[in-house]
């Protein structure tokens, strides 16, 4: 079955010029992916995270309409 999952995650590079990329698949399931690039560190943590979701299953999500306001 393929489902889609939606994860808030941050991106920075680190003092050796490294990109990571980091999500919170669980309050107890943290994925990175590292990259030599922006997108590259974000490729990585798309595979990262599908691996662990093959390994823990795929979280139980919660699904919320809201009106946000333009900025």
């Amino acid at each position: 079955m393929r489902r889609q999952l939606h994860l808030p995650f941050i991106v920075g590079q680190d003092e050796d010029g490294t990109w990571i990329a980091e999500a919170a698949l669980t309050p107890d399931i943290f994925v990175s992916g590292e990259g030599e690039t922006r997108e590259g560190s974000l490729d990585d943590l798309r595979l990262q995270i599908a691996r662990v979701v093959a390994d823990s299953g795929a979280p139980e999500q919660l699904v919320v309409d809201v009106d946000v306001p333009d900025n």
